[in-house]
């Protein structure tokens, strides 16, 4: 049985699988920085995980079906995630650092269809294996390493999520402390990097440190502007999601256990999701093989 998103909340083991999973998410950003940004705010992960779902979705007896501006488009705007030239524009950056290629023959067809390059693929499987890891912590499961023995689950998991995250207003629009951080650009990144930090053991009621943080160091990492990461830090620190324990001098964080607990709830709306398709895509291939 996959877990629901009310039984990962009320599992204490949950907040160090998404310490984990923000561990692996900073280690696909050394690897592929450019490639790791695009699910680094919220509104390019479900941009990212609805164009990739897309592509799976691919019928061949359906010229309109796959990955075209007007299929991601028309399922983006519905739920009004971006307008259709924010989608244009993503798509045309995912084309120019060659993250997606023309379908071969398509160069000059209506509608055009896109795919994903190979290193695309990679970083996809790499998100949901890790996610997948994530999960096996909390119940010693094998989900990583199943689907790492059959990676053709990816075509039968993947648009599952994607669909249901999209659709979901539980995932698809954070709560307001969260989407502080996950509708600006990169933020995906910071918070990551401070959930993977910060002090588990903390005595402090209401708050967990995550150590010493340099911003200039922080921003020239994540590839933004020392500017914007100290505006995003001052509006989370308006808020009470964040402080320096050393005013004025800024260089040691924390961060509010309140601001856990409402990522921590967010998070398991996915994670229901990315379990529920695992477990579901994994009878499918069970029944095909009785």
């Amino acid at each position: 049985m996959a877990f629901t998103a009310e039984q990962l909340v009320g599992n204490s083991s949950f907040l160090m699988s998404i310490r984990f999973l923000a561990g692996q998410m900073r280690g696909m950003f050394d690897a592929g920085p450019r490639l790791a940004r695009l699910l680094a705010s919220h509104q390019r992960w479900l941009l990212t995980q609805t164009a990739y779902a897309l592509h799976l979705e691919y019928d061949p007896r359906d010229p309109t079906s796959g990955f075209t501006a007007v299929r991601l488009t028309g399922r983006i705007t519905a739920h009004k995630v971006a307008s259709r030239n924010t989608v244009l524009a993503f798509i045309e950056e995912l084309y120019t650092y060659r993250f997606i290629t023309h379908t071969p023959g398509d160069e000059r067809r209506r509608p055009r269809h896109f795919e994903p390059a190979d290193v695309s693929h990679q970083g996809m499987f790499a998100w949901l294996f890790s996610n997948l890891g994530a999960l096996d912590l909390l119940d010693g499961g094998q989900r990583a390493a199943f689907f790492q023995a059959n990676p053709s689950l990816m075509r039968l998991i993947q648009p599952r999520i994607a669909r249901h995250c999209l659709e979901d207003a539980g995932w698809r629009e954070p709560p307001e402390q969260v989407a502080l951080f996950l509708w600006t650009e990169a933020g995906g990144l910071v918070v990551d990097n401070f959930i993977a930090r910060m002090d588990m053991g903390s005595s402090e009621p209401d708050r967990l440190s995550v150590g010493r943080v340099e911003t200039r160091a922080l921003a020239a990492d994540f590839m933004m502007s020392r500017t914007h990461l100290q505006r995003l830090l001052a509006k989370a620190a308006q808020r009470g999601c964040v402080g320096w324990q050393d005013e004025p001098r800024k260089t040691h964080l924390w961060i509010s256990r309140d601001f856990v607990e409402e990522y921590r709830a967010w998070q398991a709306v996915k994670f229901a999701y990315v379990d529920e398709a695992f477990e579901w895509a994994k009878a499918q291939i069970e029944e095909m093989a009785i």
